[in-house]
C-alpha cells in the first residue's frame, strides 16, 4: 500500500509561521506535523510515501530525505486546482491500494480494520457537534450513500477528517477523470469528496472508521490546542540546572535554560534560548532566543528573537520582536 501525502497548501492561515515554511514542517509538540502524521501510518510498512508538493516544496523533499529510508516520491501541483487536481498526479505511481492523508491533523486511528474490510473506500470520521464546519458522510444500512460539504441542515455528525483508504487507486483516477470531464468543482477547486460520490453512483462499497483522536492544525489557535494535547501525554519527566519547569513541557536537550521559567504546555525547540524569562502555553522553535519576557500562548518560529515586555506573539521564523525601554 502507498501512503499519499498532499502537501502543496500554501497555509495561509498559519501565517506569519508559513510565509517561508510549508504548513507540514511546522513544530508541534516537538515534532513537525508531518512527522507525527508518519509516524501513525509507519507501522502499516507502506510501501512507498508519495509527497504531493507545491509552495516550498523543495524544504519537504529535503526534511523527508533526510530522515526516512523508505521509498520516496515527490510530485509537484505547481497550481492549486483542488484536492483532485493534487491527486492524479501520483496517477503514474500509485497503481494498487492507497492511504491518502492530508497532514494537518494529529490523529489516533487503528489502521488494521483495512486488512480484513471489504469495502472499496473508508473514510476515517469523527462524530463532532458541529457539522456545519466539515464534510460530512451519510451513511445507511452501514454504507456512506452521500457526502456533503459543510451541510447547512445537520444531516450527519460523521465529518470527515481527512484520511481515506482506497483499495484500487486506478479506479479512483478513473472516477477523477470523469469528475474533470463533468466539470464538477466548487468555486474553481476539485473536491476529493465529489470524485467518492462518483464511486459510490458506480457501486462500490465505501464505509466509514472511526477515529480516536483528531487535534487539528490548521490555525495558530488549534496548533496551541494540539501543542497542550500532545504533552499532556508526555510522560517523560523533565529537569534543567537555573531553570523552573512546570509540567507539561517539551525541551530538546540542545535547547539552553538560563533563569527561566517554563511551563506549563510549552514546546522549545533544538538550539532555543530562554534567558530571564517566563514562557507558558507556547511554541518555541529551533532556534529562537526569548529573554527578559513574559510570554504566554504564543508561537515564535525559528531564529526569531523576542525580548521585551511583549505579553503574547505570533511571529515567524528569523522575526525581530523587542519593546522599547
Amino acid at each position: 500500500m502507498d501512503v499519499i501525502l498532499p502537501v502543496a497548501g500554501l497555509g495561509s492561515r498559519l501565517r506569519p509561521l508559513t510565509w517561508n515554511r510549508p504548513k507540514p514542517l511546522v513544530s508541534v509538540g516537538g515534532k513537525t506535523i508531518l512527522e507525527h502524521v508518519i509516524e501513525r501510518v509507519e507501522p502499516l510498512d507502506p510501501e512507498r510515501l508519495i509527497f504531493i508538493t507545491g509552495f516550498l516544496g523543495e524544504q519537504v523533499e529535503a526534511w523527508a530525505r533526510e530522515r526516512y529510508d523508505l521509498p520516496l516520491e515527490f510530485v509537484e501541483q505547481a497550481e492549486m486546482l483542488g484536492q483532485t487536481d493534487a491527486i492524479a498526479r501520483t496517477r503514474d505511481l500509485a497503481r494498487g491500494a492507497g492511504l491518502i492523508i492530508f497532514p494537518d491533523l494529529v490523529f489516533e486511528a487503528d489502521f488494521s480494520v483495512l486488512a480484513n474490510s471489504d469495502a472499496d473506500v473508508v473514510l476515517y470520521t469523527k462524530d463532532v457537534d458541529d457539522p456545519s464546519r466539515f464534510g460530512v458522510a451519510v451513511v445507511e444500512d452501514g454504507r456512506v450513500t452521500h457526502l456533503v460539504e459543510k451541510p447547512e441542515e445537520p444531516i450527519s455528525r460523521e465529518a470527515v477528517v481527512g484520511i481515506y483508504y482506497f483499495r484500487s487507486m486506478p479506479d479512483l483516477f478513473s472516477a477523477i477523470d470523469e469528475q474533470f470531464e463533468r466539470g464538477i468543482k466548487l468555486k474553481g477547486e476539485y473536491f476529493l469528496a465529489d470524485a467518492i460520490q462518483i464511486l459510490i453512483e458506480r457501486g462500490q462499497k465505501v464505509v466509514t472508521a472511526p477515529v480516536t483522536v483528531w487535534e487539528d492544525c490548521g490555525t495558530i489557535e488549534a496548533l496551541l490546542s494540539t501543542n497542550r494535547y500532545l504533552l499532556e501525554r508526555n510522560e517523560t519527566p523533565t529537569t534543567r540546572a537555573n531553570a523552573v519547569i512546570r509540567e507539561p513541557v517539551n525541551i530538546h536537550e540542545s535547547a539552553v535554560l538560563d533563569g527561566a521559567i517554563v511551563g506549563p504546555h510549552v514546546s522549545i525547540g533544538a538550539d532555543a534560548v530562554i534567558r530571564n524569562a517566563v514562557v507558558r502555553d507556547s511554541i518555541i522553535d529551533e532556534g529562537a532566543t526569548i529573554e527578559d519576557v513574559v510570554i504566554e500562548h504564543s508561537v515564535v518560529g525559528r531564529d526569531a528573537l523576542v525580548s521585551g515586555a511583549v505579553l503574547q506573539v505570533a511571529i515567524g521564523d528569523q522575526a525581530i520582536m523587542k519593546a522599547n525601554n
